[in-house]
Order: structure tokens, then C-alpha cells, then sequence
């Protein structure tokens, strides 16, 4: 195997022997959708949705969720802690470059919202109804783009944190407010036009009105495309310029 395989590898070792991240990122966004899925008003089809269930909209917040724990909470706490641990240094003085470990780590993650997606749509499709895209190429570029910006913020906060405790701590603050942007706690199409017009510059609600937008077979937001992939270019372009080995 290559260098980069053995780190990501390694990688996921390390982290599945943490039960938590196995639960939060994999388990719980099944668990709440099979939760909401059994309530009664999560059945209905309020006009705003055009045509959708709510439950239909919660399969992909289901998984905004998941991608919202990796980016915001799992992703910088350990990055930052590699560092604060010196990890990061000693990799330094080997051939194994520091970077080949960030890449591993974002390879591990991106590995975990594809299996966390076939786990939620699996059983979103099979458990209550829920409708497959109507555009898979718009979803597939959906859950893409919107991994891509809650990561690249990841690693913006990993290389600010001091440590990896402050790392959690400030994805926490920023993870309640994007997730009710994104229309966990009521759909989007529900909100105060002021409030969504916040959201849509948030990487979670972006990531959401285009999973929107494939479930519909509508034409994909191109302000949604346009703030993902802001995201992805102005906070990868800090973190690399702001990242510290030790």
C-alpha cells in the first residue's frame, strides 16, 4: 500500500476505537431520521415544500448533521490535538510529511459521509417513502460541496485552535446556529425570508437547498454552488496559509 493508504488506514483505526465517533457520525443521523420519520406531522406536505414530504427534506439534513459533526467538531479537535501532542512536529522530521496526514484525515472523512449517506438514504427509501433524487448528479455534487465547506472550515479552525479542546469548543458554538440555518429544528422553506437569506450564505444550508434542488429535479442554486465553493477556496487558502506544525 502507499504511504497515504497507510495513513488513512491507520487513521480510521484510531478513530473507531472512540465508540462516540461511531455513533454520532454513523448512527445518530439514522437514529433521529427513524425517529422523526415515525411522527405523524413529519408526513405531511405543507405547500411551501413543493410537492415534498418534511420528512423527505430531514433525510438530507439527517446527513448535514453527520457532516456537521466531522467538520465542526470531530476534524479540528483532532487535528488541533495532534498538534498540541507534538504528532505533528515529529511527523515533520520523518518522510512522511505532515500534509500526507491532513489529506488522510480529510480521505477518512469524506469516506465516512459516503457510508453515512448510503446508511440514511437506505433507510430514508426503504423505512418511509422517501423519494430517490430526481437529479443524482445534482445530489452527488450536493453532498460533495457541502462536505468540502464544513471541511475546509474544519481545518480553519484547526490551524486557529491553540489547543484541541478549544478546536471542540469553538466547532460547538458555530455547529448549533449553522444546523438550525440548515433547518434542523424546522424546514428552511418554513423560516422567515430574512432568516433564510442568512442561511444560504452557511455551508450546511447551501449544502441543503441543493439536496433540495436534486430531490426536485430543479436546476441546482448556483448561490449555493457559488457559497460552498467560497467556502472551500477563501477557508482552505487560510488554513494553509495559517496552519502550524507545532
Amino acid at each position: 500500500m502507499s504511504v497515504f493508504t497507510k495513513l488513512t488506514v491507520s487513521e480510521f483505526k484510531l478513530t473507531l476505537r472512540d465508540p462516540l465517533y461511531a455513533f454520532f457520525t454513523l448512527l445518530l443521523p439514522v437514529m433521529l431520521l427513524a425517529i422523526l420519520g415515525n411522527v405523524d406531522s413529519m408526513r405531511e406536505a405543507p405547500p411551501e415544500l413543493g410537492g415534498l414530504r418534511v420528512i423527505d427534506l430531514y433525510a438530507g439534513l439527517a446527513l448535514s448533521l453527520s457532516i456537521a459533526i466531522i467538520g465542526l467538531q470531530g476534524m479540528p479537535g483532532v487535528l488541533a490535538g495532534y498538534r498540541e501532542r507534538g504528532i505533528l512536529r515529529r511527523l515533520a522530521t520523518t518522510p512522511v510529511r505532515p500534509g500526507l496526514l491532513l489529506g488522510a484525515q480529510l480521505m477518512m472523512n469524506l469516506i465516512t459521509v459516503l457510508v453515512t449517506t448510503l446508511l440514511v438514504y437506505t433507510t430514508a427509501m426503504l423505512g418511509f417513502g422517501v423519494p430517490f433524487p430526481e437529479s443524482p448528479a445534482t445530489f452527488v455534487l450536493a453532498v460533495l460541496l457541502s462536505s468540502s465547506g464544513a471541511f475546509a472550515l474544519g481545518l480553519l479552525l484547526s490551524a486557529l485552535a491553540p489547543s484541541g479542546k478549544a478546536a471542540n469548543a469553538i466547532g460547538t458554538v458555530l455547529f448549533f446556529p449553522m444546523m438550525f440555518l440548515a433547518g434542523l429544528w424546522g424546514p428552511r422553506e418554513l423560516m422567515p425570508e430574512w432568516v433564510r437569506q442568512i442561511g444560504d450564505f452557511t455551508p450546511l444550508a447551501a449544502g441543503q437547498d441543493l439536496m433540495s434542488d436534486a430531490l426536485l429535479g430543479r436546476s441546482p442554486s448556483m448561490l449555493s454552488i457559488t457559497v460552498l465553493l467560497g467556502y472551500l477556496v477563501v477557508c482552505g487558502a487560510a488554513a494553509i496559509k495559517f496552519f502550524r506544525w507545532e
